[in-house]
């Protein structure tokens, strides 16, 4: 168990410095470059990339609106966090204010969670990478498994080396992502301004309306395909884990935060209605970025190894993520008793490099399931980590909401940088969330079974709270852990 610091007279103020305590051993070295582009990279993925070909042919321009909708509201849990972060940067995030405002067994929910998220979203980021790799027909014969396991020890060697090595790659890569967009709106929006031809067909609005309008197959399917695109946005609530190694985070957040509502609006919203007002709707299909049917209707040589190479980045980026956030909220959990001392532990680089290394386990899974079904993977894991993010969405728009109940008793200080529309947005969120959920349960037949998964995942919950509860009281009967006292008042309270 982690160092606490022993009580005091009063309460309040000793679970504050026993929160802040959990902080010890970071490095403040994260700055405003390295924070932007974070968030930027957790906002872009591979759902922009190669998904909304798929989805394009599934509802045709009304993607445009189902993105500004979903991406509405992934703004409105990073504003939910960011008044979360305001009022206690840490690298804990949500894990740390799950047990500050809702208690141990909400923080040890919301962490393993996110864990399951991560673990999970990991292996598929592992395959996608050896998949994309075998674009290229020199790499053609090379085992699935080689290129997981050569992008696993790349991506875990940067994380255990130390924070700013993470920070650079995520830099890097978001870049790479952010270049291939802000390319293809250039030369996309030239293309349509002076009414130029792309594969026969005259550019402009006009391939809307032709077409079958915003809603071709009517709106039921725009509406079913929310339960998907939402999960686009994973990765958004990186940021506010990246709050507690960084330099300045109430100067630095707010900024970042505020600045992924016009990147979504810019990125996904103007990227499919300009897609869609260059080429038909039907013209793009499933398996192939949307990008690629553009500029290869161009003529453009070599541009589906280009795109593959933006793919490929946005994979590693999210790999990459994944190490990083796991190993803070792990440790979190660690601080707190919800998780083994010993992914408390930090390396000599103020890395929590047992949490990073115990997700490296973890992904080799997914290196050994590569060799062993290569074409199953995605269907095994993908649909599971749908529920995490779900989860870590929730937790922390309750948590602001158990925070605003604070400000208002008189309990911690309010902030500033408060989240629009609340208390209003905050019921909106966790209703779109319970939304998501209903939907997926609709979608026969992965979707119905990762919702009919929800009691399993419970018991399994339940169970671990248990064990960790029990080896917590028996750690603390030891007289050479410290403030004995405080951590059994919190275990009491949360099993009231």
């Amino acid at each position: 168990m982690a160092s606490i610091p022993e009580p005091s007279s009063n309460g309040e103020n000793t679970k504050q410095n026993w929160l802040e305590s959990h902080e010890a051993g970071y490095h403040k070295t994260l700055g405003n470059r390295q924070v932007q582009m974070i968030a930027i990279g957790g906002a872009i993925g591979t759902g922009l990339f190669l998904g909304a070909g798929a989805r394009l042919q599934a509802v045709g321009p009304s993607l445009a609106i189902v993105y500004l909708v979903c991406g509405a509201f992934s703004f409105l849990i990073l504003r939910a966090l960011g008044e979360l972060v305001m009022h206690r940067p840490t690298s804990g995030s949500f894990v740390s204010y799950a047990r500050e405002f809702l208690g141990e067994k909400a923080s040890f929910v919301a962490g393993w969670m996110y864990f399951l998220n991560w673990a999970m979203a990991g292996i598929v980021d592992i395959t996608a990478v050896a998949l994309y790799m075998h674009y290229w027909a020199p790499f053609a014969g090379v085992p699935q498994w080689a290129f997981a396991l050569v992008a696993l020890f790349i991506v875990a060697t940067m994380n255990l080396i130390g924070v700013k090595w993470f920070a650079e790659m995520e830099f890097w890569f978001a870049l790479i992502k952010v270049a291939a967009i802000v390319l293809f709106l250039i030369i996309g929006t030239v293309i349509l301004g002076v009414g130029g031809d792309v594969t026969g067909y005259n550019t402009g609005m006009h391939l809307i309306t032709d077409n079958g309008g915003f809603f071709p197959h009517g709106l039921m399917p725009a509406l079913v395909l929310v339960q998907g695109v939402v999960f686009a946005f994973a990765g958004v609530e990186l940021v506010g884990i990246a709050a507690g190694e960084c330099k300045d985070a109430r100067k630095i957040l707010p900024r970042a935060i505020n600045n992924v509502i016009w990147r979504i609006a810019l990125f996904y919203v103007a990227s499919v209605v300009l897609l869609v007002c260059l080429l038909p709707w039907s013209a793009y299909k499933a398996g192939q970025s949307p990008f690629v049917t553009f500029f290869g209707g161009l003529g453009v040589p070599g541009i589906g190894s280009v795109m593959n190479m933006v793919v490929l980045t946005a994979a590693l980026s999210s790999l990459n993520s994944g190490l990083y956030s796991t190993g803070r909220v792990l440790r979190s959990l660690a601080m707190g008793g919800s998780a083994p001392g010993v992914l408390g532990r930090m390396s000599s680089h103020s890395v929590p490099y047992v949490g990073i290394l115990v997700t490296v386990a973890i992904y080799f899974v997914g290196v050994l399931l590569n060799y062993l079904v290569p074409s199953s993977v995605f269907e095994i894991v993908l649909n599971i980590a749908s529920l995490g993010i779900l989860s870590t969405w929730g937790f922390i728009v309750v948590c602001q909401m158990k925070f605003r109940a604070a400000v208002r008793r008189g309990e911690v200080n309010d902030v500033s940088f408060r989240m629009p529309g609340a208390p209003l947005t905050s019921w909106l969120v966790l209703l779109f969330l319970l939304g998501v959920l209903v939907l997926m349960a609709f979608d026969y037949p992965n979707g119905t079974y990762t919702v009919a998964s929800i009691p399993f995942v419970g018991l399994m919950l339940v169970m671990g709270w248990k064990w960790v509860s029990q080896r917590s009281r028996r750690t603390m009967l030891k007289p050479t852990i410290p403030s004995v006292a405080l951590t059994q008042k919190i275990l009491e309270k949360d099993d009231n």
